[in-house]
């Protein structure tokens, strides 16, 4: 008997109509991109090639949607089978991210009709770090994908087709592990390929994979909590802090060494004068510091980690953190010299919002009507 089970219940609820709304309200926008052009709804230019599409959907929406990557890691590479029950929704979760942020790429193409471009080997730049992402995120989904197949699998009663498939997705598995430590290493080091525009307190080269690496983690075990507190918020399951409080204390270590790694690059590069100019990016660096710092401070208690509602306060702070690091390595304070700025328009922001409610929409129907959610229910 399956230990998952539909969450049921109205799809049509006040958050459902909320978001369904935004949602319809963007697709107007998204017309008018596909229609007339991306100079029509966006303020993109030649000093900002991408703008808030690109830095959403690709560069933070992935590392929202990894809570599958970072499940794996703890379940299968370090054998901690006891957070299993977690690993369904973050599979979800990482599949509505990576298809959304993949499907939020075509509005940032100029030629989004020549997608399949990036699928013909001989069209290939092997000098590109975003040919890398590009195929790494376009094969993750496929992966994403099967992994979620049994799912649906159970909903429709095919045991037979589902246990085949289990005896093969290890194989899944394995390069579910591979693929998002690859694009998201090379997100770090686009950040080196675009050298002196980025920011001082932003540009450590060589080390960028790895800090991107490590956010990417941190997010994907955020997410997770996040997901799973507000799902017990609206359902009658029993609390899930025990095991995210045992998930909590890989986030720690985690942290502290982020921010250790920062702090020692800066001091060699000779550039920690800098975080005292009390400029724009300086402040910016000062508040996402102050939002790694506070989860650290709140998990190392051990009642904070067995209380739920201070896990989701750290869980928040640590996406805030991750979402605000990239967003000011890849656009607050970027350079892109003499002559050039960038704010996105009403259109750009509508579809952006637009993209996140369908998301929301869908992971909310899922979980209505697939068995994704492991549940107890309360005594």
């Amino acid at each position: 008997m399956s230990t998952y089970k539909p969450l049921g219940g109205r799809i049509f609820n006040a958050p459902f109509l909320f978001f369904l709304a935004i949602f319809l309200i963007s697709l107007y926008f998204m017309v008018i991109r596909f229609t007339e052009g991306m100079g029509a709804v966006s303020n993109l230019n030649g000093g900002f090639a991408w703008g808030i599409w690109v830095v959403y959907d690709v560069v933070i929406g992935t590392a929202f949607a990894c809570g599958g990557y970072a499940l794996a890691f703890t379940v299968y590479i370090f054998n901690k089978g006891k957070y299993h029950p977690l690993v369904r929704p973050a599979i979800v979760t990482s599949l509505l991210g990576y298809a959304l942020g993949g499907f939020g790429a075509f509005f940032d193409m100029g030629r989004f009709w020549q997608f399949y471009e990036i699928f013909l080997p001989w069209n290939w730049n092997f000098n590109s770090v975003m040919l890398e992402v590009g195929l790494c995120v376009a094969i993750y989904i496929l992966v994403l994908m099967v992994e979620f197949a049994p799912t649906f699998l159970e909903k429709i009663g095919a045991k037979k087709l589902k246990g085949m498939l289990n005896k093969v997705l290890f194989i899944f598995i394995a390069l579910g592990i591979l693929l998002p430590t690859m694009h998201q290493s090379s997100l770090g080091s686009l950040l080196i390929a675009m050298g002196h525009k980025v920011h001082p307190l932003w540009q450590t080269w060589q080390f960028q994979p790895l800090l991107a690496l490590i956010t990417a983690l941190t997010m994907g075990f955020s997410i997770v909590i996040f997901e799973s507190s507000f799902t017990v918020l609206s359902t009658k399951s029993a609390s899930e802090t025990p095991l995210l409080s045992g998930l909590s204390k890989a986030i720690i270590g985690l942290l502290i060494a982020f921010l250790a790694v920062r702090l020692i690059l800066l001091v060699m590069q000779g550039n920690l004068g800098v975080l005292f100019t009390f400029d724009m990016a300086s402040l910016l660096f000062l508040f996402e510091t102050a939002l790694f710092i506070v989860p650290v401070i709140i998990l190392l208690s051990p009642a904070n980690r067995n209380n739920g509602g201070k896990l989701l306060i750290a869980a928040v702070c640590m996406l805030a953190a991750g979402s605000l690091y990239r967003f000011n390595a890849f656009l607050f304070t970027f350079n892109p010299g003499p002559g050039y700025s960038y704010f996105p328009s009403v259109p750009e922001l509508m579809i952006t919002l637009g993209v996140i409610s369908f998301e929301i929409l869908a992971f909310m129907v899922l979980v209505k009507t697939l068995p994704v959610l492991h549940r107890q229910e309360r005594a």
